[in-house]
């Protein structure tokens, strides 16, 4: 069904709770996934926009940019604004899997299996960035729901004999507290690597899986605000309990 002028350029809502940078952008964003404007096409300019939406210069600017940032979008200095073309290379995945995890009213336990101070050898020493032959913490998991093992958990601590940090391990009965109260740390931020591996003898026997079995090995590392590693450690996840989702293009259906 053709749209009408009204529904393809809506005007913006000045009472609503949303900025009207925020408007603009969704409008121009509904206007690309639609196909009014194309990869290689050039949006209207400052000025035009300005005038269709009556809004200052400083709005569209703002919108321009929320757009090129979500990849959306792109700016030739001089030239204008073009949309971009899907590029599969520069497509961001997360994990709904997680998520679900993650989310309220989400079941599962976080048992412990070991924590106990350790001397770190050359590799622990690297990825913490502390020297060889320092203390640290080491401390095993394992993920269950509804009984059946999800994934397991290794991980590597800073010793730090001034915090609790084996007892607030040792009270992580949950999924979100795993991630959320890391290492009792307020973190900065996080690295994460993914890959494939074939599940050992070990970890065959936790997961209840055959021996070679196909898991994501997830690697992560946790920084605090000094930028110091606080946690290395990693996860092997069951293959069939795991799955990456992401969205290439403009999804009309989603907003800013």
């Amino acid at each position: 069904m053709e749209q009408n002028v009204e529904d393809r350029f809506p005007k913006i809502d000045r009472s609503a709770y949303e900025p009207a940078y925020v408007q603009l952008a969704n409008i121009l964003r509904r206007q690309i996934a639609d196909g009014f404007y194309r990869p290689g096409d050039q949006l209207p300019s400052e000025a035009q926009l300005c005038q269709q939406y009556e809004v200052s210069p400083m709005t569209v600017r703002r919108s321009i940019n929320l757009l090129a940032d979500q990849e959306v979008v792109k700016t030739a200095q001089g030239r204008g604004t073009y949309v971009k073309a899907v590029e599969i290379s520069t497509a961001t995945f997360h994990l709904p899997t997680l998520s679900d995890l993650l989310g309220e009213g989400a079941e599962g336990d976080v048992r412990l299996l070991e924590v106990r101070i350790v001397t770190a050898d050359e590799r622990v020493a690297r990825k913490l960035e502390i020297e060889e032959g320092d203390k640290a913490i080491y401390v095993r998991r394992l993920f269950t729901q509804g009984g059946e093992p999800i994934f397991y958990h290794r991980a590597y601590l800073r010793y730090d004999p001034r915090r609790p940090v084996v007892e607030a391990e040792m009270d992580v009965t949950s999924l979100q507290g795993l991630f959320t109260n890391a290492d009792n740390t307020i973190l900065k931020f996080g690295e994460l690597t993914v890959e494939v591996t074939g599940i050992n003898e070990e970890e065959a026997t936790l997961l209840e899986v055959p021996v070679g079995t196909a898991a994501f090995y997830l690697e992560h590392v946790f920084h605090d605000f000094e930028d110091r590693p606080t946690s290395w450690g990693w996860f092997i996840w069951r293959g069939d309990h795991l799955h990456f989702k992401t969205t290439v293009g403009i999804d009309e259906r989603t907003s800013l």
